[in-house]
């Protein structure tokens, strides 16, 4: 969702940088955009080869140039100071929402980040701090350092979780099993973090786009751990990604009846309220409003 409007964080996308028609589509820009995509992660790092980065740098500012609508756009930057510079220099421009730093290890980086990006505003003469940023965790240290990393800038929306690295850093099996068990712990802190600074927390890829019942198991694991949201890497997994991340029908309806039992009940001036047997407390009437919140964003796409 574009910048000014309610930020949706439910499918973020990768997209190699130097493969103009696949940025076009998930831009919204191609014969055959994705559908309901809510980030675009336009890619300068690991999707792009050495040989391709300058090419890939002039393609999505072309791309970002073109496009007026559709999903929220982001960068990910390289990891490297020297290719950091570079990228910036061409895509901090009108269009740009933000960027992915990353393999972010310490906060000083964030805030280092926090700095150019200030500088490539003024440059490009863009708002000061409209350019957000996504911290991506790929380490154990990394993952140590999230909840500094987290409170180290208002720039900072979102950790997001980067699966792969952080299973080599640690030496885990290529191959997934039993919906990425031995990332659990991994995953619940990184989410910790997230939230205790007031952040959204993006869960890791699904790489095996043929394995759809694998992505939809990985996705409904990752929303009961508090994840706001999970990266992917194909346009097929948009639309399960999304409906796992949004309020069923159920779950609205439900809302929608604990908030009026709770707001009848404080109009007569009940000390307590239940629904269904159930003891409707500060925080399940919260949680209900805040589910409420989310469809009513979904509503408005």
């Amino acid at each position: 969702m574009r910048s000014g409007s309610a930020v949706l964080l439910r499918s973020l996308m990768f997209v190699p940088g130097h493969r103009p028609r696949m940025l076009d589509r998930a831009l919204g820009l191609g014969e055959f955009p994705a559908s309901n995509l809510d980030v675009a992660i336009l890619d300068l790092e690991d999707g792009v080869p050495l040989a391709e980065k300058e090419s890939a740098r002039a393609t999505i500012a072309a791309a970002l140039k073109r496009a007026t609508a559709g999903p929220g756009r982001y960068v990910r930057l390289n990891a490297s100071a020297t290719l950091r510079a570079a990228d910036l220099d061409a895509i901090a421009r009108k269009g740009l929402d933000g960027v992915v730093a990353p393999k972010i290890t310490d906060a000083s980086e964030v805030m280092a980040l926090a700095h150019d990006l200030e500088d490539h505003e003024i440059a490009a003469g863009l708002a000061r701090g409209s350019l957000r940023v996504i911290a991506s965790i790929e380490s154990a240290r990394g993952l140590l350092e999230a909840p500094a990393i987290a409170a180290s800038s208002e720039r900072v929306i979102a950790l997001l979780f980067g699966a792969e690295d952080f299973a080599l850093d640690l030496g885990l099996p290529a191959l997934r099993e039993a919906e990425a068990a031995d990332l659990l712990h991994a995953r619940s802190a990184l989410v910790v973090a997230a939230v205790a600074a007031g952040k959204a927390a993006i869960d890791g890829i699904w790489p095996d786009i043929e394995d759809a019942g694998g992505l939809e198991r990985d996705a409904r694991t990752a929303r009961r751990l508090g994840f706001s949201g999970k990266s992917l890497i194909h346009p097929g997994q948009i639309a399960s990604v999304n409906e796992i991340f949004s309020p069923s029908a159920s779950e609205v309806e439900h809302a929608r009846r604990v908030v009026a039992a709770f707001d009848e009940a404080m109009k007569r001036g009940d000390g307590a309220v239940a629904l269904d047997g159930q003891l409707l407390d500060p925080p399940i009437v919260e949680r209900a409003r805040r589910t409420l919140a989310a469809h009513e964003v979904i509503a408005t796409r």
